[in-house]
């Protein structure tokens, strides 16, 4: 069994959209390639044929790839995250090294830390799930362990 994958509840609507283009419009193209490329003549040479029939597997196992997400989803209850425990779906402020940072915790395939989405699999992220304001945690990176005050979760 694949691991429980956490999504919101945008983040899913978007997936089963891609699948769906995926599986009538994308699929549909590559089809119609192979076509095209068969009607070439000999396919023991004929590059148009091979390229288009490597296609179709890449295009195969992107859709597996978003079906086995969907299928392993667990989207993040919004109310679940308003008792003061940070867990997937909250909004951490935090002090570190005498700086606040505020972030999202989210699930892996969300994360974009650039944008203030950590996962929840990141050392910062499993780190502080299950703590609340007041707690001081000890998050390891590869650059060593740091103290991290939590401010406020949300």
């Amino acid at each position: 069994m694949s691991p429980v994958q956490y999504l919101s509840q945008d983040r899913l609507d978007a997936l089963v959209a891609e699948l769906h283009d995926l599986k009538t419009v994308k699929r549909r193209e590559v089809a119609d390639r192979i076509e095209v490329a068969k009607a070439l003549g000999d396919l023991s040479e004929n590059a148009e044929y091979h390229e288009a029939k490597d296609a179709m597997i890449l295009l195969e196992t992107h859709i597996f790839e978003v079906e086995e997400l969907i299928k392993n989803a667990r989207v993040i209850d919004e109310k679940a995250t308003s008792d003061g425990v940070a867990r997937v779906g909250s909004t951490v402020v935090v002090e570190v090294n005498g700086k606040e940072k505020t972030f999202q915790i989210v699930g892996s395939n969300e994360a974009d830390p650039v944008n203030g989405k950590i996962s929840n699999e990141s050392p910062i992220g499993s780190a502080i799930i299950g703590y609340g304001k007041g707690d001081k945690v000890l998050v390891t990176t590869p650059a060593g362990t740091v103290p991290y005050l939590i401010k406020k979760v949300s």
